[in-house]
């Protein structure tokens, strides 16, 4: 195990200045010689943001530009903003492929008026799927998924789905209008999901949660990023399992997508305790043990979460994924491998090819090969 710093350098299209600038960190992983490098098979990030271009939201109308939130973001490296140099980074940090997921458009999920939102995720669909063009197997764009509108967000899955793109990202907190308990509302989306054959997936930080009105500057701060976060994450988790959607749609798959995995299975034991308990007491819409749900269709991924993955010997080899998280201040770049190797110590090279490989090729029927992998 080793501390090893994050040289910016290493970004491709990184100028000098912009490296001087950029935020300083480390990661903890194995240390690996450049032979050891070069021979490990290739991952898949199932975690991933690009940069919206401001420019972008300038072709909404004007009345609706005024209401979009003012949201400030750190130096982003080029690759988050230009594809090839995307595809660059990927090869230096030994990459197949990445799951892409917004930066400003997470946002977007908390604005209050209805049009703003359904226009921009519209416009900002079609804009992920042409910045993805230079190699769509390696570069795999997840629409965003308006649900006040259940028909239109139907339509909107269909027509991203037909283009290629995978998964439909929906607000994690829901507005407290439309609560995931509200089943009516949300059951023709995840039918039309589950028929696809793509996931549902929930980011951390998008909705109505704490993150709407920015992120406190206090002691509270820590608690929001930590306890609130994974709270938001749990409740999710907890309303798509005992409301029966799982039940419902038997094709249906969850992604908890930046959640990490270590609080995941000691509440699903928690879940099925008083499952068991009052299952007799009350009606409970579900006929199944909750982790016997999880197993079948619930996925998580993780970053640096050293704690959850020590569970991976004997739980979660088809539901955990692992992700880099680039370009954001947590992500592995340029050392995923190096970090992947410390997490994942002591499993079997068929461990850590499901953990980096399988569950990722599974849920989002991508579009690689086994050369893909190795070369």
């Amino acid at each position: 195990m080793a501390v090893i710093d994050v040289d910016a350098s290493k970004f491709s299209g990184m100028s000098e200045e912009q490296a001087r600038t950029f935020p300083r960190r480390t990661v903890v992983g194995e240390k690996l010689s450049e032979s050891e490098l070069a021979e490990m098979p290739k991952m898949i990030s199932t975690d991933a943001h690009v940069m919206e271009p401001d420019e972008l939201w300038m072709e909404l109308p004007p009345r609706l530009q005024e209401l979009l939130p003012k949201v400030p973001f750190r130096n982003s490296p080029p690759g988050a903003l230009k594809a090839d140099l995307r595809l660059d980074d990927q090869v230096n940090d030994g990459l197949a492929a990445e799951i892409l997921f917004p930066n400003y458009g997470m946002a977007l999920y908390s604005v209050d008026d209805i049009e703003l939102q359904e226009e921009s995720f519209k416009l900002y669909n079609d804009w992920l799927y042409d910045w993805c063009s230079p190699d769509r197997k390696r570069l795999v764009g997840v629409p965003l998924i308006s649900v006040y509108d259940v028909k239109g967000a139907v339509q909107e899955m269909h027509r991203c789905q037909d283009k290629g793109m995978r998964g439909a990202l929906i607000w994690q907190v829901p507005d407290p209008q439309l609560p995931f308990s509200n089943t009516e509302h949300y059951d023709p989306l995840f039918a039309a999901c589950a028929e696809a054959d793509q996931p549902v997936i929930c980011h951390i930080l998008t909705g109505h949660g704490y993150m709407k009105h920015g992120h406190t500057r206090s002691v509270e701060g820590i608690k929001e990023s930590t306890n609130i976060k994974t709270n938001d994450s749990a409740n999710t988790l907890f309303d798509f399992i005992f409301y029966g959607y799982f039940e419902r749609h038997p094709n249906l798959k969850l992604l908890l997508a930046e959640s990490e995995i270590g609080w995941m299975p000691f509440l699903l034991q928690q879940w099925d305790y008083y499952f068991d308990r009052h299952r007799n007491d009350y009606p409970v819409p579900i006929t199944r043990k909750p982790s016997e749900i999880f197993a079948e269709h619930v996925y998580g991924t993780f970053l640096e979460d050293y704690v959850g993955t020590r569970f991976l010997s004997w739980w979660g080899e088809k539901n955990c994924m692992w992700s880099n998280d680039y370009p954001h201040f947590n992500m592995t770049f340029p050392h995923s491998r190096q970090v992947v190797a410390h997490h994942l110590k002591g499993l079997s090279s068929a461990q850590h090819r499901r953990y980096t490989w399988d569950n990722a090729m599974d849920l989002f029927k991508l579009d690689l090969t086994e050369e893909d992998r190795i070369n």
